[in-house]
């Protein structure tokens, strides 16, 4: 890797990270278990009755970010390749589970 992929890589990661640790620490606010099966999919539309807490500000900015987080994510795919963008993302979720462990659900195996 020369130096201006890895730069382009690292740039690619901090928005990720920044991104993601946002939607957990919403995820926490809300008491969504954002990693179960099918959550983010109702978090996308809209679907409230997902949350442990009612928190209407939160969860529309938790919303919006999983929304950004897909948009970022097409730009990676095309920037750095599915691979690589793939197990960037895959590496900052278990980066956020070590620090939240199962507070945000279990992903599906």
């Amino acid at each position: 890797m020369n130096d201006q992929s890895s730069y382009r890589t690292q740039r690619w990661a901090g928005h990720f990270q920044e991104i993601d640790a946002e939607i957990a620490r919403l995820s926490l606010i809300c008491k969504v278990r954002i990693l179960e099966p099918g959550i983010i999919q109702r978090v996308i539309k809209n679907d409230a009755m997902v949350c442990g807490a009612i928190d209407p500000k939160a969860f529309e900015k938790l919303r919006g970010l999983l929304m950004m987080h897909y948009s970022v994510r097409e730009k990676a795919l095309v920037s750095l390749g599915s691979a690589e963008t793939l197990a960037m993302v895959e590496d900052i979720v278990d980066r956020l589970r070590e620090r939240f462990g199962d507070s945000l659900g279990t992903p599906p195996e």
